[in-house]
């Protein structure tokens, strides 16, 4: 068998060149499924974390009766790099955003923001639903509302976002900021019927910060 990081790539190639991640085989599981049956957790990682370019390709062209695309051409490529990171804590997200000139702007966010809230809409609503995406693309949502909070009121900008991020309280230097934001992100989640939700809640809600 290959070591491990081969066959991430092989797992990110074959999903590049559009295997199907929710065909089932003989006994009913999926690809992750059996990946993580197997202990390749750096493969479901992959899978779960895997966004085709085109479905968010769709949204920089204009749809129906509008006249401008929902997200312009030039913030595509950024933000799919920063939706297919396999890292979610927050300040990782703080800085691919703080690190592209195109994307670190009130306009640029705004627009970015709401198109994830679309796709995670649709992946709420589609017959083979993805609540692992969707709650990735609310989370992102959440993340990129409070750098336009920070661009718009602070001085010192996502220097300031970072900064809250990374600030630890006295007494046992936790971060409690960053904590708030996690925890509120779940709460505003707009599904509340999602399986996903109700176990995240389940396991966060009876721990004090």
């Amino acid at each position: 068998s290959l070591p491990n990081s081969g066959n991430k790539e092989i797992t990110w190639m074959m999903l590049e060149a559009g295997a199907e991640t929710d065909v089932v085989n003989s006994v009913g599981r999926t690809a992750a499924q059996m990946a993580a049956f197997v202990g390749q957790h750096d493969c479901v990682t992959v899978i779960n974390n895997f966004f085709p370019r085109e479905r968010l390709d769709y949204y920089t062209k204009p749809q129906g009766l509008d006249k401008e695309p929902k997200l312009p051409v030039k913030l595509a490529g950024p933000l799919h790099k920063i939706i297919t990171t396999t890292n979610m804590h927050p300040v990782k997200i703080a800085l691919l955003v703080k690190e592209n000139p195109l994307l670190a702007e009130v306009e640029a966010l705004q627009k970015c923001y709401r198109v994830l809230d679309l796709i995670c809409e649709k992946c709420m609503k589609q017959k083979d639903m993805n609540e692992v995406l969707a709650m990735k693309m609310h989370y992102i949502s959440c993340i990129f509302q409070k750098c336009i909070t920070f661009l718009k009121e602070r001085e010192d900008k996502l220097d300031g976002f970072i900064k809250s991020l990374l600030k630890g309280r006295d007494k046992d230097g936790f971060p409690v900021y960053q904590e708030k934001l996690i925890r509120e992100s779940i709460r505003k989640f707009p599904y509340c019927e999602a399986t996903l939700l109700q176990q995240l809640v389940r396991s966060i809600a009876p721990v004090e910060i």
